[in-house]
This record gives C-alpha cells, sequence and structure tokens, in this order.
C-alpha cells in the first residue's frame, strides 16, 4: 500500500491539554483506520497556538519573577513537540488497542536545518498562540514591546514571528529507522525546531517557526513517501471562497493550483501555505501524489471519494 505524511494542524489540537487529549482521541480512529487499511503512516503537526502560549507564558512569568528565566522560541518548539508528542502517543496507542493493530508510537524531538540567510528573519509573518481581541492584544503587547500583533484571518489578533523555509531535517534517518521497525513515527512537531549550521559544523537554535505544512513537505520528500495528507477544516479546497460562485475541487494539476495562487483565491497563513506545499511535494519526484482534505474524511480521501488531489 502506501507511505503517507500526514500534517495534523496546531489549531486542529485544542487551546489547552484537556482540549487536545479530546480532539486527539477524536483524530485517532481514521489515524489508526489508515493502518488497518494497509497504510504506514507518519504524523506531523502544527503548534502555533501552543507554541505562542509557552513562549506568553515565560515572557510574562520572568518579567515579575527573576527565578523565571526568559525562553527562546527554538527551546519553546521543543517543549510544544514533548507535550503534543506525548499526548499523540498516548491517543493513538489507545485506538490501536481499541482496533487490535500491532503497532508501536514513538515522538521523535526533530530539528530542522533552515539557511541562516532566510529573509523570513526580516520579515516575520508567522503567526502564532491564542487569539485576541484588538484591545486584549494591545494590553499585552505594552508588557511585552517586543511582540508584533498582526490580524489573522478574521478570527482575531496573534502575534507573529520569523518562518524560514525548512531545507533538511537532522533526524531523517532516525524516522526511516523506526518506520521500518513497524513504528508510527511522530516528527517535525510544529514545524521542527529551527536550526541553522554554525561556523563550527554544528547545529544551533534559532528564534523562528517553520509552517508545518512545508516541514511536512520536506519530511515527506526525505523518507519517499507516495502520499502528503495536508488535514485542514474543510473537505476540498475550494476557488471563490465563501462567495455565491464557490466552487470545491476533487482534483487540480499543480499548473492549475499555480494559477489559482496567482488568482488570489488561498489566503495568507490560511489555505495557500498548504497548496504551496502540495505542489512543492508533487513537484519533488515522479508519482507524488498531495491531498488537501478534512480529518474526520482521510479514509475516504485515499480512496478518492473526499478531499482535494494535488498531481502533476
Amino acid at each position: 500500500m502506501s507511505k503517507i505524511v500526514i500534517a495534523l494542524g496546531g489549531n486542529a489540537l485544542g487551546n489547552n491539554p484537556k482540549e487536545q487529549i479530546e480532539m486527539i482521541e477524536k483524530a485517532a480512529k481514521p489515524l489508526v483506520g489508515l493502518i488497518k487499511d494497509g497504510h504506514e503512516i507518519i504524523v506531523s503537526h502544527g503548534n502555533g497556538p501552543q507554541v505562542g502560549t509557552i513562549k506568553l507564558a515565560f515572557d510574562t512569568a520572568s518579567a515579575v519573577n527573576d527565578k523565571v528565566c526568559e525562553m527562546e522560541l527554538a527551546e519553546c518548539t521543543a517543549m510544544s513537540q514533548g507535550y503534543i508528542g506525548y499526548h499523540l502517543q498516548q491517543g493513538i496507542k489507545k485506538e490501536l488497542l481499541n482496533q487490535q493493530v500491532d503497532r508501536n508510537v514513538a515522538t521523535i524531538v526533530t530539528q530542522v536545518i533552515v539557511d541562516k540567510d532566510d529573509k523570513a528573519f526580516s520579515n516575520p509573518t508567522k503567526p502564532i498562540g491564542s487569539f485576541y481581541t484588538k484591545e486584549k492584544a494591545d494590553e499585552i503587547q505594552k508588557s511585552n514591546p517586543d511582540l508584533t500583533f498582526v490580524e489573522d484571518s478574521g478570527r482575531g489578533y496573534r502575534t507573529v514571528v520569523a518562518s524560514p523555509r525548512p531545507i533538511d531535517i537532522a533526524e531523517k534517518t532516525a524516522v526511516l529507522d523506526l518506520t521500518a521497525n513497524k513504528f508510527i513515527v511522530i516528527a517535525c512537531g510544529g514545524g521542527g525546531i529551527p536550526v541553522i549550521k554554525n561556523d563550527a559544523g554544528t547545529l544551533e537554535g534559532v528564534s523562528a517557526v517553520i509552517d508545518k505544512d512545508f516541514a511536512a513537505e520536506k519530511l515527506a520528500e526525505l523518507v519517499s513517501a507516495d502520499y502528503l495528507f495536508i488535514l485542514t477544516a474543510v473537505d476540498r479546497v475550494a476557488v471563490n471562497f465563501g462567495k455565491p460562485e464557490q466552487k470545491d475541487l476533487a482534483e487540480m494539476t499543480v499548473e492549475e493550483a499555480k494559477k489559482y495562487c496567482e488568482e488570489g483565491h488561498f489566503a495568507p497563513g490560511s489555505m495557500l501555505p498548504k497548496v504551496e506545499a502540495a505542489m512543492m511535494f508533487v513537484e519533488s519526484g515522479s508519482n507524488r501524489k498531495a491531498v488537501i482534505c478534512s480529518l474526520e474524511k482521510v479514509q475516504l480521501a485515499v480512496k478518492g471519494e473526499s478531499g482535494t488531489l494535488i498531481t502533476q
């Protein structure tokens, strides 16, 4: 059957640990269903709400208590990988037992290598953390003047940070070794911990958050996946979204997708990076396909009965 890299959105995991556990229990059923159908899966996930909350907690606490240190974004991403991975491991393993599927689950704390000269470092665009009203965002910014807030897709105000593109994954061999031994691997959580190669040739964390869709795309490339599945809140990609002439797309070629992107059909920070990541994966090798679909219908999407299939 197929090797599938699955990108789960951070917003689909809730805003606190209790919500996250509940939502992962729901997510685990269709994911394990794919394994039961004979597919091999590697799971990646976002951390936008979670990493922003961790960062804000340290910034706020350190401002009023000298025993609490400030925490860099790279370390905050590592923390989010740990606790989200822990919940995913528990939720998926529970469902494996429920469906009587013999698999192990492991999370890899994953470093994703970026270019130290990436232009994104001088132009922060990646929204992270919770959504706030304009008044609340202004209040937080007064206490944390280094933060930048922007309005995010009509849902409220969030902080933004640099979001460089991934160029390699330090732990790719570990992912391959574990999958070869019947493990379901959770990797590149939150887009991975962003690192650069310094002059000594070692890896060094940087203050940024990598978009999870682009990190999942790079992961799918490096493990030679057949499919990249990017899961979102809608069943299919649409053009003229939210308008009377909205059209849901069951399939589109890379050429068609590029045309739709140029025409502005997909919102930056929302559907646009998903479509861009899908195109990149499809173009990275022969017979590679990407699917954008809802989590609930992922098993149907594998059969071509839901989702949007992106092909050459």
